[in-house]
Parts: C-alpha cells; sequence; structure tokens
C-alpha cells in the first residue's frame, strides 16, 4: 500500500497532523468558493462534511482525505494556479491523488455526459472511492433538500434526487453503514420534497 506522503520535515506525520494539512490544503483552494443553496455557505463545509461523514462511518485514512480534497481539482480550474493531480501526489501520495481522481470529473465534457459517466463507472472505483463518492451523494442530498441551488425547481431536484440514487446502487456494499445512510438521507429528501410538492 501508497503511504500518504509528509511534508518535508525531516520527521513522521500523525494521521491528525495529516488530516489538518489536508482541510487546511481544501480551505485555501475554496477560500472564495460557495454552494449554489440559497444559503451561499462556504464551500469548504461541504468537504468538510464528506470527510466526516467517511470518519464517523469507518473509512480509511486515504478516503477521509481524499474527501476533504475531492473538489480541489474540480473546482479550482478557474483559478490563477489550478490544483492538478501531480500537485496532489506531491502534497499527498499517490494513493490519496489517486481516490481524489476517481472522484473527479472530467469539466470538459458536457454535463450529462459527465452525470451518465459516473452512473456508469460507480461499480468500478476502487473501496476508497466508492465510499467517497457515496458521502459525497449523502451531503448533496442534504443540501438539495435544505437549500437548494437557486432557479432549481421541484423537478429538477427530483431528477437529482433519483440520479444520486442511481450512482449509489453501484457505490454499494462496500460499507454497510454508509449504505444504511444513505438510504435514509434519499428517504429524507424524497420526504421532504413530497411535503412540498
Amino acid at each position: 500500500m501508497d503511504t500518504i506522503v509528509p511534508p518535508d520535515t525531516g520527521q513522521a506525520e500523525t494521521a491528525a497532523a495529516r488530516l489538518l494539512r489536508a482541510a487546511t490544503f481544501a480551505a485555501r483552494v475554496h477560500a472564495t468558493h460557495r454552494r449554489k443553496g440559497a444559503s451561499a455557505e462556504p464551500y469548504v463545509n461541504h468537504v468538510l462534511e464528506v470527510a466526516a461523514i467517511l470518519a464517523a462511518h469507518g473509512a480509511p485514512e486515504e478516503a477521509i482525505l481524499a474527501g476533504l480534497l475531492h473538489d480541489t481539482v474540480e473546482d479550482s480550474d478557474k483559478d490563477p494556479e489550478p490544483i492538478t493531480h501531480e500537485r496532489l501526489v506531491a502534497e499527498f501520495g499517490e494513493l490519496v491523488a489517486g481516490v481524489v481522481a476517481e472522484a473527479t470529473d472530467d469539466k470538459t465534457l458536457p454535463k450529462e455526459v459527465r452525470k451518465a459517466l459516473q452512473v456508469k463507472h460507480a461499480a468500478k472505483k476502487t473501496d476508497a472511492a466508492k465510499m467517497l463518492k457515496l458521502a459525497d451523494k449523502i451531503s448533496n442530498l442534504r443540501a438539495i433538500a435544505a437549500s437548494p441551488p437557486a432557479g432549481w425547481d421541484h423537478a429538477r431536484r427530483l431528477e437529482y434526487i433519483g440520479w444520486a440514487g442511481r450512482v449509489a446502487a453501484g457505490l454499494r456494499g462496500v460499507n454497510p453503514a454508509l449504505d444504511a445512510l444513505f438510504d435514509a438521507t434519499y428517504r429524507e429528501a424524497v420526504a421532504r420534497l413530497a411535503q412540498e410538492a
């Protein structure tokens, strides 16, 4: 198994130090980013929630670290210094960078193609990437139900929930606790939208 790369200090890095280093890295990358919901909360809240879901459900360290970093490449593409896969390898090692790569959409493709590929490739991902994607969908379902993006009508929110369920179908079986949390979150999102209809 690949190790997670510590900074070049000459000393061993603890798991807590790695976690905080990844959180700080993500916070810097997402410093100016906001979520699309009505509350426009800082985007870093999303990656912190994803990592917290993973940590609370027994995911391995590389999945938790990748949870913090999973949108850094995708969301920095228009920044003066975009984050690259190579940068993540240098900072956090091939293992963590690889999990992030599995969770990163190719933004050169149209949105509908990217969504279809997420469904198609879900079952082929590594266990760590499956857990990460499932935690990401849980966080997104919570946000769609509680604070949807401006302009997302009821039908679009329902479509997103259905699509998330199709992606999740290919991610199942690795972590039963995450599977159960997704199911509960999915039911809550559907129930909330049913009340609003």
